[in-house]
């Protein structure tokens, strides 16, 4: 494993590399306020003959904060695939999470189809759907837009805690509850930095509403943009995953099938769906269960587009 630097406008951006510089390129994108860390347990059991690339998105880990008054917009995030896959074309994407990553990684697919390969989600929905989020993206959009301001006002010098105290934090967020310690002790080896007193966390403050950076579009730009996909997709389920866990409250799976139902009616043996038993961080927390699958699809031979 190596590191690199990006040299970007406002900065760099950091990413980890495994395997041969000729081998296949296979980008890895982490999900939201997590780090290029996410991969360390499960790329040492993928295919030694790959060229793996997990970077930090903008904002996270080791890559640069965006300017100040620079928003972190779901937009300039496709842009950042965009400027490390420059010159990899066809690319392999291995992503993981809900909503961000895949979300970036399935919008940049559609809008540059010839480059994107294979294209695997881990737990993930291609896009957010605005399924009963209609009536509260305007506040979720307001919300987002003052949260920046005031922290851009307030300018308070990031906190200082000890290495305990930012597990157990980390490790008990809500967005963070499937992770357990010794997972949670790998990420923030990436995304904390050791100063006198104890930690404090790499992270931007500002990505800390997920709304910033989450676009939601309409079914019928769902279809549409399914319809531009070139790559074969693959789809990992973990049994006690997001839609299990986090939305436990929510009992209309509907949208989730509608995702999958198009997926599979539109890309047709292009698309593959695999269930397997672990939770949202499976690939962290067991890494087994999701290494053969993985493996097996970057491996396979490619289907041609029905173009």
């Amino acid at each position: 494993m190596s590191e690199l630097k990006l040299a970007v406008p406002w900065g760099h951006i950091a990413a980890k590399i495994w395997g041969p510089q000729q081998g296949s390129p296979v980008l890895c994108l982490h999900g939201w306020l997590d780090n290029a860390n996410s991969f360390d347990r499960l790329i040492p059991l993928l295919p030694k003959d790959f060229h793996y690339v997990a970077m930090d998105f903008g904002g996270h880990g080791l890559s640069s904060h965006y300017s100040p008054g620079f928003p972190y917009y779901h937009q300039n995030f496709v842009t950042e695939v965009r400027r490390v896959v420059a010159g990899k074309s066809p690319v392999s994407f291995f992503l993981f999470y809900s909503f961000f990553p895949s979300c970036v990684t399935s919008q940049f697919s559609c809008i540059f189809p010839e480059m994107v390969d294979k294209l695997i989600l881990l737990d993930s929905s291609p896009f957010v759907l605005d399924t009963n989020e209609v009536e509260s993206m305007l506040s979720y959009k307001r919300r987002a837009i003052e949260h920046t301001l005031q922290l851009e006002a307030s300018n308070k010098p990031s906190k200082v805690v000890s290495p305990q105290e930012m597990l157990q934090g980390w490790v008990l967020l809500k967005n963070n509850s499937h992770v357990g310690e010794e997972c949670g002790a790998l990420l923030l080896q990436r995304g904390t930095t050791p100063v006198a007193a104890g930690l404090v966390m790499n992270r931007d403050r500002r990505i800390s509403w997920p709304e910033q950076s989450f676009e939601f579009i309409s079914r019928e730009l769902f279809v549409h943009a399914i319809k531009q996909l070139q790559a074969r997709v693959l789809l990992i389920k973990a049994a006690q995953g997001f839609y299990n866990v986090r939305r436990e409250n929510d009992a209309d799976k509907e949208p989730m099938q509608f995702v999958t139902s198009t997926l599979r009616s539109i890309l047709q043996e292009r698309f593959q769906y695999v269930e397997v038993p672990g939770n949202h961080y499976v690939h962290l927390n067991q890494p087994q269960h999701v290494a053969g699958v993985i493996s097996s699809f970057l491996q396979s031979k490619a289907i041609p587009a029905q173009l």
